[in-house]
């Protein structure tokens, strides 16, 4: 099978019709071979009952229901490891996603050989209460990942199989799928520009609270991806840090207390003055970064994904 289309949903049930079809009319224009995944994301309309009703109908199409919503990123994962095609491609459900962009996605993995190519929306029909925080939220992703693409939060993505077969995808991580993927290996990343919809049906799922969410994510992946197998590395700096400057500070002043002692100077007690307390926090501090380098080190030395190493290809 050529191409896999993952589509996670959550109460789409008026656009699921125009959107298969839509799919299947232009896939099928290019002679491609493929499978289309609906994971109902614990939807409360009547989506699951349309999938059935699709399903019937047309054998490319699968569904996946949620016993409850358990949000975009789980319902990706599931499809990611349900998917069987050479490429897997994700969009929203809403029409605000093109199927025609889809072939020359499907070329840019296949010919051009890239691991993962992102939409870019260019041109949006959205409020600027919502492409605002956007274009900020992109730019610090650029500077934090290294990754230059415009638009991170694009649900229109497509992916060589391996990619998605090698990655996990878990909280709200979907934004940072070209991150998890670049810190994976996968560094031919890619960007198209695609075309973006109106809404057509319902509304957004989505408040202004994902931003929030999302920076606090971002500084989560940043730190794991980096950190997971080397914690020591980060709280042992940031602990010796710490240390190495309380130590400094309550040298500095006995040898300032000292040094006027023996000059018949008046001095100060080292503990009247508000520094010396400065100093101790931060040797307190220094030492508890420390010791939670060393057990953050025990406990990857005993995790079962210890040593999950990705093997690209294997020469026999």
């Amino acid at each position: 099978m050529e191409i896999s289309i993952v589509i996670p949903l959550l109460n789409e049930a008026e656009s699921l019709p125009e959107l298969t079809r839509w799919i299947a009319r232009v896939l099928e224009a290019h002679g491609l071979s493929y499978e289309v995944i609906l994971i109902d994301d614990g939807s409360t309309d009547d989506s699951w009952s349309v999938i059935e009703t699709l399903g019937a109908e047309d054998a490319t199409l699968r569904g996946i229901r949620f016993n409850r919503n358990y949000g975009k990123s789980a319902a990706l994962n599931v499809g990611f490891e349900a998917a069987r095609g050479r490429v897997v491609c994700t969009m929203d459900a809403d029409l605000q996603d093109s199927p025609e962009e889809l072939p020359e996605l499907y070329r840019m993995i296949v010919e051009d050989k890239f691991d993962l190519v992102s939409g870019w929306k260019q041109k949006r029909f959205d409020p600027l209460s919502k492409t605002v925080p956007t274009k900020l939220f992109n730019g610090a992703t650029r500077v934090i990942s290294g990754i230059q693409l415009h638009d991170f939060n694009c649900g229109l993505k497509s992916y060589d199989q391996r990619v998605v077969k090698s990655i996990e995808v878990y909280g709200e991580m979907h934004r940072y799928i070209p991150v998890i993927a670049k810190w994976n290996g996968f560094r031919k990343i890619g960007e198209k520009v695609v075309q973006h919809q109106e809404r057509k049906y319902g509304v957004t799922k989505f408040g202004l609270e994902r931003f929030v969410y999302g920076f606090l994510d971002l500084a989560s992946i940043t730190f794991v991806s980096r950190f997971r197998r080397r914690p020591m590395h980060f709280f042992g700096t940031l602990g010796s840090l710490s240390f190495l400057v309380g130590i400094l500070i309550t040298l500095w002043l006995t040898g300032e207390k000292v040094y006027l002692s023996l000059q018949n100077l008046r001095a100060r007690n080292v503990t009247d003055q508000p520094l010396f307390f400065m100093a101790l926090v931060a040797v307190i501090v220094g030492v508890q970064l420390f010791l939670a380098g060393f057990l953050a080190e025990m406990v990857q030395l005993n995790g079962p994904r210890r040593n999950d190493y990705l093997v690209r290809e294997t020469l026999n």
